[in-house]
């Protein structure tokens, strides 16, 4: 199997030869000798023959249309073997659309299964940095191991991306990032650094912030270190959205005009296949992955799709004020008829769940699934009582139709992956209707790329939420597994000081999951 370094990546970046390639009768890089790609390659979606790759033209990241004019550029890929591009296993042509932003997304096919390869772009006279990439193993084909990273929430002002450096050390497989790749909100001068651009609310605004987070070169090594599995949370769009509804109850058709550029922004800079285009406010990102008999991860999207909130009181929407984030306890809260996902992503969900065969069952997505109630800091003697609207918390009825799903359908091993909070936690999940049997399985936040959550409280409610096992919410850092047959192995790495771009890292936390038993051992 092949693992190129790091070092191996930066040297077949400078041994790619610049010699330039027969292009297509279309328009090439204006020949300034400004470099077209600042904002580096990616792949992601491995599939046992092929994966995408993926880039984006744009020689001004932070001008109009990136610098370029409004026409088609011709650009070649090449997927190689080796480093030194001598062995070439597949290359063509694309055309970088500015429709799209001049980016480019190539499902390319053909490939061997369970392998590593190296890829590349090149426009014009100009070669793109060096990826690694890998296909996913043979359908059915036994697997001895995975090792992946996940992460999330990477909000630029608060902090610089050293975990992204660690995870390209670690030399993952994989790497499934679970929500929050840009934030939204206007400049502020309360961080490290500070957002460039103004808060987007049209497609140029977005494609002007995502180019601003993808100017930063570890974020671009992770992605050329290996493939990306991901889906979306809030902040690719607004903070905390519910559908079609934004934080402020506002007017849902306007809200809607804003998601369908994010959602259109977010698909331009992603290493996504077409199924995922979007189409006006809707996009699918479910779906299944599966990595030979090992595992299997299904990714969704709790955003998109999820009903309204609950207990709320009804003059906030009327009057399109701010909704409720925690509430008490209400009969609404438990209404059997409310969704997370939506009827149409659900019942896939739950089909997924009851035909998997894969020996590890791996739920990638966006936020905290264990229950969860929180200290009331008016009435603290009260306890955990409050349950925040944004979360599976608002939601149980829906959480527990998945719970039910693992254990009647036997699902093999389930695995909750998370993001959101801002926190390090581990918590095993039991039986809603069974609460002294066993757990049926864990779930796993692994903390954040960067982004804050100063509360005080946290780690007293996880010790009075049953099931928890671990919270942190002071250190940042990312998730490292390592699945085998018969146990999966999963570390939190957390970086000694986020706002430092040299940051060390150690493993804060270890647990293990025994195949077959359910819930942390």
């Amino acid at each position: 199997m092949l693992h190129p370094s790091r070092r191996d990546i930066l040297t077949a970046s400078m041994l790619a030869a610049p010699a330039l390639l027969t292009m297509p009768a279309r328009a090439t890089v204006r020949a300034t000798g400004s470099d077209p790609f600042t904002l580096g390659v990616a792949s992601g979606e491995p599939a046992p023959d092929g994966v995408v790759l993926w880039t984006r033209l744009a020689p001004e990241p932070l001008a109009p249309h990136g610098g370029l004019p409004p026409h088609p550029i011709a650009v070649r890929w090449q997927v190689a073997e080796d480093e030194r591009f001598e062995r070439i296993a597949r290359s063509g042509s694309a055309l970088a659309d500015p429709a799209a932003a001049h980016s480019v997304h190539v499902e390319v096919a053909g490939l061997r299964p369970g392998r590593g390869y190296f890829y590349r772009f090149i426009a014009g006279g100009a070669v793109s940095p060096v990826g690694r990439t890998r296909t996913a193993p043979a359908h059915g084909a036994p697997v001895d191991a995975l090792r992946f990273c996940f992460g999330s929430c990477q909000k630029y002002e608060a902090g610089y991306y050293a975990a992204w450096r660690h995870v390209v050390a670690a030399d993952p497989e994989l790497i499934v990032f679970l929500g929050d790749y840009i934030y939204e909100n206007a400049p502020t001068d309360d961080g490290v650094r500070r957002h460039p651009t103004p808060e987007p609310f049209d497609l140029e605004g977005y494609r002007l912030r995502y180019a601003s987070y993808k100017r930063d070169s570890l974020l671009q090594a992770a992605h050329a270190a290996a493939p990306w599995i991901s889906t979306w949370d809030d902040h690719e769009v607004a903070n905390d959205y519910a559908g079609a509804l934004d934080e402020k109850n506002g007017d849902p058709a306007l809200f809607l005009q804003r998601r369908a550029a994010a959602y259109r922004a977010y698909w331009e800079h992603m290493p996504l296949r077409a199924a995922a285009h979007p189409a006006g406010p809707d996009a699918r990102l479910y779906h299944a992955l599966d990595w030979g008999t090992l595992a299997q991860f299904q990714i969704i999207d709790d955003r998109q799709y999820r009903g309204a909130r609950a207990c709320q009181p009804p003059e906030l929407l009327a009057a399109h004020k701010q909704y409720l984030v925690n509430v008490r306890d209400c009969p609404d809260r438990h209404d059997a008829a409310r969704t997370m996902l939506g009827g149409v992503q659900e019942r896939w969900l739950l089909d997924q769940l009851g035909t998997t065969r894969a020996r590890w069952n791996l739920l990638a997505q966006q936020t905290l699934m264990a229950p969860f109630a929180q200290i009331d800091p008016a009435h603290p003697e009260r306890g955990v009582d409050l349950h925040a609207a944004d979360r599976w918390e608002g939601y149980p009825a829906a959480r527990e139709r998945i719970f039910r799903r693992w254990a009647e359908a036997k699902t093999p091993n389930p695995i909750v992956l998370s993001g959101d909070i801002h926190a390090f936690a581990a918590a095993d999940i039991r039986h809603p209707d069974h609460p002294e049997q066993p757990p049926i399985a864990a779930e796993f936040v692994g903390g954040s790329i960067t982004s804050l959550y100063h509360h005080a409280e946290f780690k007293q409610e996880a010790r009075l939420n049953p099931g928890f096992r671990y919270a942190e919410n002071e250190v940042r850092g990312f998730g490292q597994v390592e699945l085998k047959a018969d146990r999966a192995t999963v570390e939190f790495r957390g970086l000694a000081n986020a706002l430092d771009p040299q940051s060390s890292v150690s493993t804060i936390a270890r647990f293990e999951v025994e195949g077959g038993r359910g819930g942390i051992a």
